[in-house]
């Protein structure tokens, strides 16, 4: 997560740098357009244009992966607690001795469900 950071301020950095040093009138043309500016302002407004497309790209991803990360905290959470109630169960089964009937069910190979 640093190096996206570091990596946005240098170039920032660099295009600030940029468009200090080119101050000289510039013409833009597109199709039938044109725009007549200094090149700084040409510049930066190309690279916010530019921003803005990568976040709109990059938007509904992250969206997608907010839900799934949520989605996957409650399962989460539903498993820690499924995993305590049977820790809990084991602790009562270890502390209750096992009757000879149901040693018997086990030595013949029938399991039987500790919860019926």
């Amino acid at each position: 997560m640093i190096f996206p950071l570091i990596l946005g301020i240098l170039l920032g950095a660099f295009t600030v740098a940029f468009a200090l040093q080119n101050v000289t009138s510039a013409t833009l043309t597109f199709l039938d357009w044109h725009f007549e500016g200094s090149l700084a302002l040409i510049l930066l407004c190309a690279v916010a244009v530019g921003s803005i497309i990568s976040l709109l790209m990059v938007l509904p991803e992250s969206i997608a992966n907010h839900f799934r990360y949520r989605k996957l905290l409650k399962v989460n959470e539903n498993l820690t607690e499924d995993l305590r109630k049977q820790k809990e169960l084991t602790l009562f089964a270890k502390k209750t001795p096992a009757t000879t009937e149901e040693l018997e069910k086990l030595d013949q190979g029938r399991v039987t469900d500790p919860l019926q």
